[in-house]
């Protein structure tokens, strides 16, 4: 491949794009899989699935510039990984949800929160409480 002269913009132009698509995912993961479950995955998960599908979206950029036409069998084929990717994210995210959430019921306290609605007492059962009080 030859060295045209607009390649360094490129490197930053696909650059930039993996950071941000590095953020969206993060934040799409987030939204759409719960912060909980998240944040209940191991951290090599995440950056492992995060960075590989930030680097296939840059990919199938890449590929829909290279060639003649934007929509060609590279950048399909790289989109079709990202989809998958983001799949696997979603797998990990419902993996989460089902076995890693901490649900023990036998050490949790019961609620024994008890309210009552007490109306105000009229000012005859007022006078009479205080009646026997001075008494």
């Amino acid at each position: 491949m030859e060295n045209r002269p607009d390649m360094p913009i490129l490197r930053l132009a696909y650059t930039t794009l993996f950071l941000i698509a590095l953020i969206a995912i993060f934040v799409l993961w987030a939204q759409v899989g719960a912060q909980s479950h998240l944040d209940l995955l191991p951290w090599f998960v995440k950056l492992g699935l995060g960075v590989a599908a930030a680097y296939s979206t840059v990919r199938a950029t890449a590929a829909a510039v290279a060639g003649e036409r934007g929509w060609n069998g590279h950048s399909m084929r790289w989109l079709g990984v990202t989809l998958a990717l983001l799949f696997l994210c979603g797998l990990a995210s419902y993996y989460a949800h089902m076995y890693l959430e901490d649900v023990d019921e036998e050490d949790q306290q019961p609620d024994t929160t008890i309210s009552r609605l007490w109306d105000r007492p009229s000012p005859s059962v007022v006078c009479q409480l205080l009646l026997k009080a001075a008494s």
